[in-house]
């Protein structure tokens, strides 16, 4: 961080900061479109988790005297150095926990932000590809630093699950492929002036996986045999605080978890006797659906189905329920890489929508997708959920400081907004076909379903004794896996990749539920304040005008619109 950082106001420390982060993490910088980020990857090392960590306690001290000055209590500057605070030192307790030295994921760990970060790198220039070859080349030292940390949590016996493990060695042998692998498959497409370079950098960044692959398979894998798969309650309630913002009831969001899994299957059974009477339960339904339903056939043109599906919610939805700008409105629908985690997932445009914001449906080998599969997630990925409101930031961003547009930001507001915005969408009657309606019901089953099963499994909590699903038992995994597969209408592979989710990102999956339970609750009290004259179109944008919010402060700001 820059040293003259003196009488500046916490917005101006908060900004300040994200220019000495994205010098730290370049990987970010090419996600919010910072050119001068596109040839570099970060540093994943013991040593380079230190820098990061510096950099947030240094912060953390000036904005203690950015505090003190005047105009630091005026409701904008107040809003983000809450944030700002609240983020590292969240941040700084995970690191100090030393989560960093066994960071191993399906879904979460810089092996997958290295590879990921090309497919959003910009390619339509020569230039463009010479900043892939230069990046590709920092593959292998970025690696390297990624097995630093591992090894170093070896030694001090801070070990990953073996499901994760696991896991992670399957995506690497697709990653890593017969043919040159997937950089290899990258670069296919750069331009033959730079083929040589790219080829080889290529072939260079898929060797570094290989030996990466080879540590793991050969050392990591049989030293942490035998070791849980959860965490506990200590470690997950600092990645409970990381991910959601606030310090959670754990027992209550348990019990939480328990009342919307009995409500929602209450109402998926009347679903299901309209799509298949006398079915015994709401899955036999959907696997009625899977065989007879409509579907989309192709990956072209379930990607095109997806792209028409979200142009079509923009202009409904334009200027009735929301106030969109242009450039909002631009939103694609991509296929994921092959080998990614079978959950669909979202990207953010950059800071100058030079990028779009994008949705990825990850394909697992299919060729046919259920419709009843694909709506509400749609509307829970691209528009109204998290496009609509990541998008949105960046547009007001000028408004805000850039902090919390974009680094600040706070997992289970994006996830309760999304939620909620599938929520929405029923309620607005996008949902009236009882396949769409069931569909939506069994994903809003699966995000109850997670909150019972992660906190249940990583503080290993006992199975209420009033249920029908192994009462008074202690949750383990293998339960977990049962109960989730007996509760979803998703195939096997998609229920065994989400338990490795939750196991290797404890907490990130109890935030869909809890973070919609904030907004809706936001959306209550703003009602009930302004009693008729509540503009629900005005409360949207407002709300989602507002940068990120941990739910500490997300139900009260909602309140207040």
């Amino acid at each position: 961080m820059p040293n003259n950082t003196k009488n500046l106001l916490p917005r101006q420390v908060a900004d300040a900061y994200v220019d000495a982060f994205l010098e730290l993490d370049p990987i970010t910088g090419t996600y919010l479109g910072v050119a001068e980020s596109a040839r570099r990857l970060p540093d994943y090392s013991p040593a380079g988790a230190e820098a990061l960590a510096d950099l947030a306690r240094t912060t953390l001290g000036r904005l203690t005297e950015a505090e003190r000055l005047p105009g630091a209590d005026s409701d904008a500057e107040r809003l983000c150095a809450r944030l700002l605070r609240e983020r590292l030192t969240a941040e700084l307790a995970v690191h100090e926990a030393g989560e960093h030295l066994r960071a191993v994921s399906n879904i979460h760990s810089p092996a997958h932000s290295v590879r990921q970060i090309f497919s959003l790198m910009p390619t339509e220039s020569a230039e463009d590809w010479s900043a892939v070859a230069e990046r590709l080349r920092a593959v292998p030292a970025a690696l390297e630093s990624y097995r630093a940390a591992l090894t170093e949590g070896l030694e001090r016996k801070l070990f990953a699950g073996p499901r994760q493990v696991s896991t992670f060695l399957g995506q690497l042998d697709e990653w890593i492929g017969t043919d040159g692998g997937w950089f290899a498959e990258f670069v296919a497409e750069g331009p033959d002036g730079l083929r040589g370079e790219l080829t080889e950098s290529a072939l260079a960044a898929t060797g570094a996986l290989a030996v990466l692959r080879d540590w793991l398979r050969d050392v990591y894998a049989p030293a942490v045999e035998g070791a849980p798969d959860v965490v506990g309650r200590e470690r997950y309630a600092g990645w409970s605080r990381l991910w959601n913002g606030t310090d959670l009831d754990l027992d209550e969001a348990y019990a939480y978890g328990w009342s919307e899994f009995h409500r929602i299957l209450g109402e998926m059974r009347e679903e299901a006797e309209k799509i298949l009477p006398g079915a015994k339960t709401p899955w036999e339904a959907l696997a009625h659906l899977d065989a007879h339903g409509p579907h989309v056939e192709g990956v072209e043109e379930a990607r095109q189905w997806l792209q028409d599906l979200m142009d079509e919610a923009i202009e409904a939805l334009d200027g009735t329920h929301f106030e969109l700008a242009e450039r909002v409105k631009r939103v694609e629908s991509m296929i994921a890489p092959p080998g990614s985690a079978a959950a669909p997932y979202y990207t953010s445009p950059s800071e100058d929508f030079s990028r779009p914001g994008r949705t990825w449906l990850p394909t697992m080998g299919e060729t046919r997708f259920p419709e009843y599969d694909l709506v509400s997630t749609w509307y829970h990925e691209g528009v109204p959920g998290h496009h609509l409101q990541l998008a949105q930031w960046a547009h007001v961003a000028d408004r805000l400081s850039r902090y919390q547009t974009t680094v600040g930001h706070v997992s289970a507001n994006c996830e309760g907004w999304a939620l909620y915005a599938e929520r929405l969408m029923d309620e607005l009657g996008f949902l009236t076909d009882p396949g769409r309606r069931l569909g939506y019901l069994d994903a809003q089953m699966m995000r109850s379903t997670r909150v019972i099963i992660d906190i249940g499994m990583h503080l290993e909590l006992r199975i209420p004794e009033h249920s029908p699903f192994h009462p008074g038992e202690r949750w383990t995994p293998e339960l977990a896996r049962e109960f989730f597969g007996m509760h979803s209408g998703r195939p096997a592979a998609f229920v065994d990749s989400e338990l490795v989710r939750y196991l290797g990102m404890p907490a990130q999956a109890i935030g869909y539920k809890l973070g919609e339970r904030a907004w809706l609750a936001g959306r209550e009290a703003a009602r009930k304040r302004h009693g008729d004259a509540f503009d629900a179109k005005a409360w949207h944008m407002a709300a989602l005008s507002q940068g990120s919010l941990g739910l500490d402060d997300l139900l009260a700001e909602l309140s207040a619109l």
